[in-house]
Parts: C-alpha cells; sequence; structure tokens
C-alpha cells in the first residue's frame, strides 16, 4: 500500500504542476519528507495527509490510504494487540532494556529498529506506525498509562539521540494520564528482569497481557495467565522508585549526556 501511496502522491502533484518543495511549503513539512513519500520510504502522518488532500483536492484519499499503509506496516503478529491498546481503558507496561515503543521519539525508535534485521524501506515504516500508536496518549481523555523502565534503558543509546529521548520521557511523565517510573540499578535482582510485558484493561472490564520475544508477541487472555502477570507487575512496581524521584532520575541522566 505504500508504494502505491507514493504513485498517488507523485501522480496527483504533478498533475498540478506542483514541485516537491512548494507542496512542502504548503503543508509545512521538508522537501526531504516529500520526497520520501513518493519514494515510499514514509508515510504522512494523520494531519499532514489532511493537509496533503487538501492541498492536492483529493478527498481524503490520501488519508484513508496512509492509514492502510501503516497497518500493513504492522507485524501480523502484533496487530491484535494493537487493536487492544487503542481501545484500552488503562495500560501497565514493563521494559527493562528499552524505552517502551509509546514512549519513544521518532529518532531514537529509528535506531532501536535499524539495529535489528530490517531493510531501510520496513524501519520507515515500523517507525511511522510507532508515531501512529502514541496518538492515544494526546486523546482527549487518553487512558491511565503506567510505565515501568529499567535504569539500564536510560543509559543504551547514542548520546545525541538519548538525551532527545530522555528529555521526552520526563515531558510525558507530566501529563496527568501518564506515569512513568524507574527501577534504579542498585534495587538489586528483581522479578521484572524475566522479560518486558504488557497488561490491557478493555472498556468492558477484560483485562489481556501481551508478551513479546525475538521472533513475535502475543495476547494473552486467560484469566489465571493474566492474574499471574498482574502480580508480576505488582512486584516489579515495588521496586520502581515513585514517580518525582524517577524523573529526577531521569534528568540526571540527561545532565551526564
Amino acid at each position: 500500500m505504500s508504494a502505491y501511496l507514493a504513485l498517488v502522491l507523485k501522480h496527483e502533484r504533478g498533475k498540478r504542476g506542483l514541485t516537491q518543495d512548494q507542496v512542502a511549503e504548503a503543508v509545512h513539512v521538508s522537501g526531504s519528507l516529500i520526497a520520501m513519500f513518493e519514494t515510499g520510504r514514509r508515510v504522512p502522518q494523520p494531519d499532514t495527509a489532511r493537509r496533503l488532500d487538501e492541498l492536492l483536492g483529493t478527498g481524503d484519499l490520501i488519508a484513508r490510504m496512509a492509514v492502510e499503509a501503516r497497518r500493513d506496516a504492522q507485524p501480523g503478529w502484533f496487530r491484535p494487540w494493537a487493536e487492544v491498546e487503542r481501545e484500552a481503558t488503562s495500560l501497565r507496561c514493563f521494559q527493562a532494556t528499552i524505552v517502551p515503543g509509546l514512549l519513544q521519539t521518532e529518532a531514537y525508535a529509528r535506531a532501536a529498529l535499524a539495529s535489528g534485521l530490517f531493510v531501510p524501506e520496513k524501519v520507515e515504516e515500523h517507525v511511522a506506525f510507532r508515531m501512529e500508536r502514541q496518538a492515544l496518549l494526546d486523546r482527549k481523555e487518553p487512558p491511565l498509562t503506567t510505565f515501568v523502565v529499567d535504569e539500564a534503558a536510560l543509559h543504551r543509546g547514542e548520546p545525541a539521540v538519548l538525551k532527545e529521548q530522555l528529555l521526552h520521557l520526563a515531558e510525558v511523565g507530566l501529563r496527568p494520564r501518564v506515569l512513568v517510573h524507574v527501577v534504579p540499578c542498585d534495587a538489586g535482582p528483581y522479578l521484572g528482569q524475566s522479560g518486558p510485558f504488557t497488561l490491557a484493561e478493555a472498556a468492558g472490564g477484560e483485562h489481556l497481557a501481551f508478551l513479546e520475544d525475538q521472533l513475535e508477541g502475543r495476547v494473552l487472555a486467560d484469566p489465571k495467565r493474566v492474574s499471574t502477570l498482574a502480580r508480576a507487575w505488582e512486584a516489579v512496581r515495588a521496586v520502581a522508585l515513585p514517580r518525582d524521584r524517577s524523573r529526577d532520575l531521569i534528568l540526571k541522566q540527561v545532565n551526564e549526556l
């Protein structure tokens, strides 16, 4: 779908005799970003797609195609959880070695994804999808989201990218319905070191969980297994610092970069 969207964008721009730079200026992005849209390396975010539709007179075609392109970028195994995430009333996420995807900056997400097995085009598709997922935190009434991150994640990354990421983490953690906690290195061994997991409460009260490994992830709905992870969450949360002290630790690391 991203390749077809690229062709449509290039065709509609050419039909109106516009250059990439003219389109870029009109929709408030860079010319290089328009070039990436037209080669399928990036997918417009919702607000940019809407402005492109207005500029090119394409109704809501580009916006709809962008949504489909981002959906296509999702791994098949992640799609069920993406639906859960969008509809959840609360989310509780633990990560030991990396900043959670819902809190990542674009540069940090790109660096994390590029360190794996993806070709550059796929990296950009996954980055776009990850950025779109974060829209749930910007809703008028977002879900209550609680994140616990091991301090080790605050030390891993190229300094400039990591500094921007940590500043974003500190800023997001000030939002009323976003809670960010850090497990300090001096906490010693604890249950969370067995691996990351996320818990969700659906609008109907159903409790679900998500586990991810090197190959894929899976949604858990069995009450006993979800309950086991809920107890693990309590054990992890118990060794994490309070919200304010977590933010102080994050900013301390910023100052040391």
